[in-house]
């Protein structure tokens, strides 16, 4: 990298599908005069969301990178993802930065959407301040959105501008900081002004706010306002910086990304009083005393051409091309990237964010260090976010089965999130994900990246079925061809056990009327039919016993026992009284308390129990829900209960048991497993 003033600095611009993150990265690029022509989003040509995916959504699917300077300093800015569907992009990528800014529009009926997000910064220490963007297209005042968002974050919120307004209208700004006042200007930087006296009020009110705020961290702070000594522009600056850099405030800006509004007001705070890549890396609890270079994988892009980049941030020493890294994978080619475009570099320090090229063992969240200096343990990462929606898929083509598996290797590097099973029960292949969009561009990555076009349909249902009652039953398998025949008989006894116990195969046979070397063989009949009963699905906790049969001493063998055993299931398990039973699974719903009514009729609605529901642990204002629920009600469940929950509600699920299915549903199933099979 070159050598620049001022230690480099990393922001993941974070926030709800449509509050202009994108084009806030634009807007940065440009007045930086990091890009000569401004792209957009509607157009197609901006630096972010540049991948065929997002181009055709209009929307973000995965991080994109650009790397700039700014008054002397280096700035990397990774644009993340909005939808809720690709949020293990976001946290991975929030895992190696500096410092967050919360995108928003001054919304409050939105506010909950970003939940998450708060939450999920501030389990992890995370420094992070808010952008309200769109200033100039709301009447709602900076002071209603931090009051709306103090319901979501644990931190404190601080403001650190007051909009001066024209009616409804705003049109500039008092900086609390330095007392300025200034007026928006379209694409040109805000021109200074005297303060108008409507703005005084507000302005007092917000700065003392802003002072008594921090004064909660800071003693000597505290005593000047006792004293009622003001503190100087750059005293306030040291406080807020030194506050900030613990994650104890987040200071909230306001402006409008797509006129530059706001914008280098933004980017001066976060060179001013922005935590460094020293700071991040105390938090983060790196040791900075240890020259060792030492950094970690937060996003892996493959593309067809260039081949796989492992987007890694640097927290100790220097990282070189060519290094030969712990594990004995070599760096080939160091890159520093804005957007698609990937500029050659040599070597990167602390703090800095850089492609490393073909490393292709290591996938996302792994920690990289030398091998003459291996890291003693991995750096923390972003816990894998549970799926919650699924396709059964097979190749378009025969022949693409066999890429399949590389394909998906390939698909869970670029997203770890992205599952994919074999269902036993089912025979199924299943990818499983965070939602349909997020399975949709998986599906197109395979399709145009590796060239495994799939067909999607529901995952089938591992229905299962029992018996009622018990029944004996005796079967003669006999078979006479030329020479030796074929010839078993047996008694059996098939009992119905209570739920979940199985199978159970017993043999009482006294005399030797079945001799003991094919009692095995009749076991062995007896479990193959079992895989298909009298309703067309696996049988499950029964019992059967071997009591009696009859062998002959020519033409009896293992085979005519085996056959013999599995003719007398087919036979009997008919006249057992069968029922259909259904899985029911344990699901754990979270989502705000305000939408707990609306959950509790979603789980009744899908003929769900319900269980109960408390407050969620550490998580101010949220409720979980427990409920039992049938797998059939569960494929869409996650896209009903989004959108319920302003898209912030999820939830976890495990396999509780089977339960019988009667009536209308038990007859539907059975009606399409028949016409299946005709």
């Amino acid at each position: 990298m070159s050598d620049i003033a001022g230690k480099p600095r990393s922001v993941a611009l974070v926030g709800p599908y449509t509050s202009g993150k994108t084009t806030l990265l634009e807007s940065m690029l440009s007045v930086s005069g990091a890009i000569t022509r401004r792209g957009s989003v509607r157009d197609g040509n901006s630096i972010g969301d540049a991948s065929p995916e997002a181009r055709a959504r209009q929307s973000g699917v995965e991080v994109n990178t650009a790397t700039f300077e700014h008054s002397g300093c280096q700035l990397t800015v990774l644009d993340c993802p909005g939808s809720v569907e690709f949020s293990q992009d976001t946290f991975n990528a929030l895992m190696g930065v500096d410092f967050a800014i919360i995108v928003c529009e001054p919304d409050i009926e939105r506010i909950w959407t970003m939940g998450r997000l708060f939450k999920f910064l501030e389990q992890n220490n995370i420094p992070h301040a808010v952008f309200a963007n769109k200033i100039d297209e709301t009447t709602v005042r900076v002071a209603e959105l931090i009051n709306a968002l103090s319901n979501i974050s644990e931190t404190p919120l601080v403001p650190c501008q007051v909009a001066i307004r024209d009616a409804d209208s705003v049109n500039g700004y008092v900086d609390l900081i330095t007392g300025n006042a200034y007026q928006y200007a379209d694409h040109q930087a805000s021109g200074q002004v005297g303060a108008p006296e409507s703005v005084t009020s507000r302005q007092e009110e917000a700065r003392t706010q802003l002072l008594e705020s921090l004064a909660d961290f800071d003693d000597s702070l505290l005593e000047n306002l006792l004293e009622d000594k003001i503190p100087s522009e750059e005293e306030v600056s040291n406080f807020l910086r030194a506050t900030l850099a613990e994650a104890n405030v987040v200071p909230v800006f306001m402006g409008a990304a797509e006129k530059d509004w706001g914008v280098r007001r933004l980017l001066q705070a976060i060179v001013a009083i922005g935590p460094d890549s020293e700071t991040a890396a105390r938090l983060k609890g790196v040791n900075g005393d240890d020259a060792a270079p030492l950094g970690q994988i937060i996003k892996t892009y493959i593309s067809p051409h260039g081949g796989k980049i492992s987007l890694a941030r640097i927290w100790r020493g220097e990282i070189t091309d060519g290094m030969v890294l712990q594990g004995g994978e070599r760096i080939a080619g160091m890159f520093s990237l804005v957007g698609q475009q990937q500029n050659k570099v040599s070597k990167a320090g602390a703090g800095e964010i850089v492609g490393l090229g073909r490393l292709n063992d290591m996938v996302t969240g792994a920690t990289i260090s030398s091998q003459d200096s291996p890291a003693s343990e991995s750096l923390p990462c972003a816990v894998e976010l549970p799926p919650v929606y699924s396709f059964a898929v097979h190749a378009s083509k025969r022949e693409d089965e066999v890429k399949l598996s590389g394909a998906i290797a390939k698909l869970r590097q670029e997203d770890p999130s992205v599952v994919f099973s074999l269902v036993k029960d089912t025979n199924d292949s299943v990818l499983w994900g965070q939602g349909e969009m997020h399975l949709r561009v998986a599906l197109d990555r395979l399709k145009d990246k590796y060239g495994v076009a799939l067909e999607t349909e529901l995952p089938k249902v591992a229905y299962k079925e029992a018996i009622r009652k018990p029944v004996s039953q005796h079967s003669r398998f006999k078979k006479q061809s030329g020479g030796h025949g074929q010839f078993g008989d047996v008694h059996i006894d098939i009992k119905p056990l209570p739920r979940g116990e199985g199978f159970l195969f017993e043999n009482t046979v006294v005399g030797g009327s079945v001799p003991k070397q094919y009692i095995p063989a009749v076991q062995t009949g007896v479990k193959e039919y079992l895989h298909k009963g009298p309703l067309g699905f696996q049988v499950v906790d029964v019992s059967v016993t071997l009591t009696d049969g009859k062998h002959h001493a020519v033409d009896s063998s293992e085979q005519a026992f085996k056959t013999a055993g599995r003719l007398a299931m087919t036979e009997g398990m008919p006249k057992c009284n069968p029922v259909l039973l259904e899985p029911i699974y344990q699901v754990k719903i979270s989502a705000p308390s305000d939408y707990t009514p609306n959950v509790q009729r979603l789980i009744t609605g899908r003929r769900g129990q319900l269980l109960g529901f408390s407050a969620k642990e550490d998580w101010s204002g949220w409720d979980e829900t427990v409920c039992q629920m049938p797998q059939a009600e569960m494929h869409d469940l996650i896209i009903e209960l989004r959108s319920l929950s302003l898209g912030v509600g999820s939830f976890e699920f495990d396999f509780d048991h089977l339960q019988e299915l009667t009536g209308r549903l038990a007859d539907d199933v059975l009606a399409s497993v028949a016409g299946a099979e005709n």
